[in-house]
């Protein structure tokens, strides 16, 4: 017995909510001669999917390779070169039914032969794939066993279930476990170019300077909006090249000057400037990162919730969401992003700012105006700022914060050994809301750097790394974020926000949750 866990249209993976800031492919453009110019800040490391790579490698390669399946906006899951995904019954087999019409850059059809070989191939080691650990055994899982019975039809099964099996396969790192043609590869078996079936084929790679890549004709996209990764991804340019401009100050003068189209890394110093400009567009939406406060539950002082409850009522999150990111992103006290899937209206609930209920939980607690140190750092002004915000509003409680100012370096190694009473932070994204709380629980006997140890709450999370339905994993997310928030081991303030500069005269461009930059459905007038 099987049963669906994806389908075209019906199944949950479908049945989630597309966000707003999915946006359609537009109507009125047409595929032109035109080409289109987007910086990156370094060059990439090669044209592998998921192997030697780095984030920009990451988005120029994406744009030529695709997987089964693909991330949404939201995190979500979604069909790629698969249409149909069936689960059976123990959690253990997934079957893959393939999309028909789709064709290789080199014009030869997709069929499962291709997609065994490039799943075995990953899954060598001598690939040095950077997502092997997750499927060996040392991971989420390990994959015992890859076949095809037919040849529209592929099928994977794990040695045990596991709720980030297709998650993990669409993560951009690991190269949406792209399925690629064995030509990709040269006669000695050495890795050439990427033969894919995205909507761009490689051109010419010019290290250090550029990297051209060409409209495939021959693409079969899906119908609907650009969803992430997912969905529709129309090529109108004829040719996209990513420049490499190193320096900032650069970058942006190469995008006034119409020397480029789209600038990505647009730092907050920059964006009062870009925005004042008639002839220039930012794009922004909330990345999956999070910013918020540290708070060592270790502490002799910090050990007790009041006093942690306290610092949190004490903080007013909405003004200093607005004095350091404006509307840009919203207030989210959850863990989990705000944009993901599982971002339920519980996920939003936060306790409003009341310096007199903070008061009074300090008096019970016994507080007599001790100090309690705060580390951050001037590297990222959202973290010097929010901690800069929080001394201020929690001295109106009489909570007395201290700010200690150290290098990046040196504050995460403080994070690392957990030697800190409170700390200004931010982490990078996860895709998954199991890993966002992975991400900050732990024991920290053995973990120090973790925030959260609650016995309950740990049992839950490793229950959300096995429970596949989403109403299921969703109770268990809303569960441990009201244990979350009566604990309180950190406060969440906001997911930092990604900024994308262009040119006016371009439709489509949009930042995205995963950042990562997408010029399928930009077009020019």
């Amino acid at each position: 017995m099987r049963r669906a866990v994806v389908l075209a249209a019906s199944a949950w993976l479908a049945m989630l909510p597309i966000p707003a800031s999915a946006q359609p492919a537009p109507s009125a453009p047409v595929r032109g001669s035109y080409g289109l110019k987007a910086a990156l800040n370094s060059d990439i490391r090669s044209t592998q999917p998921g192997v030697n790579r780095d984030f920009n490698t990451d988005t120029v390669v994406l744009h030529m390779v695709e997987g089964l399946v693909a991330l949404r906006e939201n995190a979500a899951i979604a069909p790629m070169l698969a249409e149909r995904i069936d689960l059976s019954s123990d959690g253990l087999t997934y079957r893959f039914t393939l999309r028909q019409g789709i064709t290789f850059h080199n014009g030869a059809p997709l069929t499962s032969a291709e997609v065994v070989w490039s799943l075995r191939r990953y899954l060598d080691p001598a690939t040095q794939w950077r997502c092997l650990p997750d499927f060996d055994g040392h991971g989420i899982a390990k994959v015992v066993d890859i076949a095809a019975p037919d040849a529209a039809t592929v099928t994977i099964t794990l040695e045990k279930p596991t709720a980030l099996f297709l998650n993990t396969m669409a993560r951009p790192d690991c190269g949406s476990t792209a399925i690629v043609h064995p030509a990709s590869l040269g006669p000695d078996g050495a890795w050439r170019a990427p033969v894919g079936t995205g909507p761009y084929r490689f051109g010419e790679w010019r290290r250090g300077q550029y990297i051209d890549l060409v409209r495939f004709d021959g693409y079969a996209s899906l119908a609907g909006p650009r969803d992430g990764l997912a969905g529709a991804k129309i090529a109108f340019a004829q040719q996209i090249r990513f420049m490499v401009i190193p320096d900032s100050s650069a970058a942006k003068a190469a995008l006034i000057s119409g020397a480029i189209d789209i600038m990505s890394d647009v730092a907050t110093t920059e964006l009062s400037d870009l925005r004042a400009r008639p002839d220039l567009g930012v794009a922004t939406a909330p990345t999956m990162g999070l910013t918020g406060f540290l708070i060592q539950t270790r502490d002799p002082l910090l050990r007790d919730p009041r006093i942690r409850q306290a610092l949190a009522l004490s903080i007013d999150v909405g003004q200093i969401v607005q004095s350091v990111v404006g509307d840009d992103v919203p207030d989210n006290p959850s863990p989990i992003p705000s944009s993901s899937a599982f971002h339920s209206a519980a996920q939003a609930v936060r306790p409003r700012h009341d310096i007199a209920a903070a008061k009074r939980l300090l008096a019970e607690a016994g507080y007599r105006g001790q100090t309690i140190r705060m580390i951050t750092n001037r590297r990222y002004p959202v973290v010097y700022d929010t901690a800069v915000a929080a001394q201020a509003m929690a001295a109106d409680a009489g909570i007395k914060i201290e700010l200690e100012v150290l290098d990046w370096a040196t504050q995460l190694d403080r994070y690392t050994r957990g030697d800190y009473q409170t700390m200004s932070f931010l982490y990078s994204p996860r895709l998954d809301p199991s890993l966002s709380y992975e991400m900050i629980s732990g024991p920290k006997d053995s973990q120090p750097r973790k925030l959260w140890e609650d016995p309950e709450a740990l049992a839950l999370i490793r229950r959300s790394f096995e429970v596949v339905e989403p109403a299921a994993r969703q109770a268990i997310f809303d569960d441990l974020f009201r244990r979350f928030m009566a604990q309180t081991p950190a406060i969440i303030l906001f997911n930092q926000p990604d900024y994308l500069a262009y040119r006016k005269g371009l439709d489509g461009v949009a930042s995205w949750p995963a950042a990562q930059t997408r010029l399928w459905g930009v077009s020019r007038r």
